[in-house]
């Protein structure tokens, strides 16, 4: 038995370390293409590492920068991903520790429909959607944060109630008893306890909304504003051609920032789902 389990640990190993670098490929063909020339990203040498004539060195990610407004579309990227997943957590962890600690058939309702969103494809209320933001102004930048809220909320409180079942409540009952406010309950008891699971949802929704496409086309003014996503999708050279070196360059720098990200915060996502989804 200990051979066969010796031999599965050594097959698993080998079929990550083949399903890693299927992965990390397409990342790194970019990354070698960022640095190449024009000329030959766009031939049969795509695939090949850049030559001493071919070598672009850091020129592309130089025109990634001064060109196509990427400083603004990265300011724009910035704002939206801070200002949604702020309002995701502190909205989404209130809401989870109300509807579990105030037992009613109305939040249990309102606790199945946040379970229950997470199943409805974003298709379905896409168009519509575009025009209850074009009706309530939430189309530019500073406020599309709400529509976040909404369409985040849903794996947010699911994981949140799931942390805050298994928080006991003497303790904030203790709290109530030495005269705190449910504020101050929540804020200085359950929201340090929750801090594992607010690192994983504040990782997970970054990701999420940094890279998002599709919300920002259809609900941002493309003429005024592009998130990164949108930008990169319509980066164009001289003549209306594609410019594939700025192209390649600028997703390169788009993928730095949430990687870093991911990096920094890795360590609490197992954890954190694990508890939001098991306990309780």
């Amino acid at each position: 038995m200990k051979e066969r389990s010796k031999v599965f640990q050594i097959l698993l190993f080998v079929l990550m370390c083949v399903l890693t670098v299927l992965w990390v490929y397409p990342i790194f063909m970019i990354l070698v293409n960022a640095l190449k020339v024009e000329s030959a990203i766009t031939t049969s040498t795509v695939f090949s590492l850049p030559s001493a004539e071919k070598f672009a060195g850091f020129e592309n990610f130089a025109k990634a920068l001064h060109s196509q407004g990427f400083l603004a579309s990265l300011g724009y990227s910035t704002l939206i991903t801070v200002t949604s997943v702020a309002a995701i957590i502190l909205c989404c962890s209130m809401c989870a520790w109300y509807i579990t600690r105030v037992k009613s058939k109305i939040n249990n309702f309102l606790y199945y429909l946040f379970v229950f969103s997470m199943v409805v494809p974003f298709q379905m209320v896409m168009f519509t959607l575009s025009q209850t933001a074009d009706i309530l102004k939430l189309n530019t930048p500073y406020n599309i944060w709400i529509i976040y809220l909404g369409f985040g909320s849903g794996l947010a409180v699911f994981m949140f109630a799931g942390f805050v079942k298994s928080i006991p409540v003497e303790i904030e009952e203790a709290a109530l008893i030495d005269g705190c406010s449910p504020l101050q309950i929540f804020f200085k008891i359950v929201v340090p306890i929750l801090k594992p699971t607010m690192v994983s949802v504040t990782i997970l929704q970054a990701m999420w909304v940094w890279n998002d496409y599709l919300l920002p086309t259809l609900v941002l003014d493309i003429t005024k504003y592009k998130t990164i996503p949108m930008l990169i999708q319509h980066f164009r050279g001289s003549y209306g051609r594609v410019a594939m070196g700025p192209m390649m360059a600028s997703i390169i720098m788009t993928i730095i920032p949430i990687v870093i990200v991911y990096i920094l915060g890795q360590k609490h996502i197992i954890k954190g789902v694990a508890a939001g989804a098991v306990k309780g």
